[in-house]
């Protein structure tokens, strides 16, 4: 246990640093690697003179300024894309929800309107039904009448064939 505390307590080592230094070691070549690795126009670099020594550093911190650029440059635009991506995701998120909303909401509508069309239907047929039971009734006290005026019209007759008179009023002219 008192070897996990230990390892617990001691602070990770700073690898940022050690690899920053490592890859400026590594960026810039002893001078004796300079002289055989550089091709100058397709000529290997000369061994004498500190001139041709110095425009060949000049190169590489060069070269290492336009590399770290270039790695920077790309880096600007890896966070420029994944921004820009990101962007594009939320717009796409906030469009689908707000499609999905407004469909609901048509949805919502379109029972609504067929609730309204189903109570509006069920009222005109109970206005339909209304009408044919009123009809029914004016029909059925038509019969009565009718049959009312029959059996008077009958007993009337009785009457007059009892009497043996005829009536006042006839339809025909004698």
């Amino acid at each position: 246990m008192a070897e996990e505390a230990k390892k617990e307590v001691a602070p990770p080592a700073p690898e940022s640093t050690k690899d920053i230094a490592e890859e400026e070691k590594a960026a810039v070549p002893a001078p004796e690697e300079l002289e055989a690795l550089v091709v100058s126009d397709g000529k290997p670099a000369a061994t004498e003179g500190s001139h041709e020594r110095d425009a060949f550093l000049a190169r590489v911190a060069t070269e290492k300024r336009m590399s770290l650029i270039r790695a920077w440059e790309e880096n600007e635009k890896a966070k420029a894309d994944n921004k820009a991506a990101k962007l594009v995701a939320d717009i796409s998120s906030w469009e689908k929800s707000k499609a999905a909303q407004l469909e609901a909401e048509l949805r919502k509508m379109q029972e609504q309107l067929e609730r309204k069309k189903a109570q509006y239907a069920e009222k005109l047929k109970n206005s339909v039904a209304s009408v044919h039971k009123a009809a029914e009734e004016k029909r059925a006290a038509a019969e009565a009448r009718r049959g009312e005026e029959i059996v008077a019209a009958e007993e009337a007759a009785a009457k007059y064939r009892a009497k043996g008179e005829a009536p006042k009023k006839l339809f025909f002219a004698s």
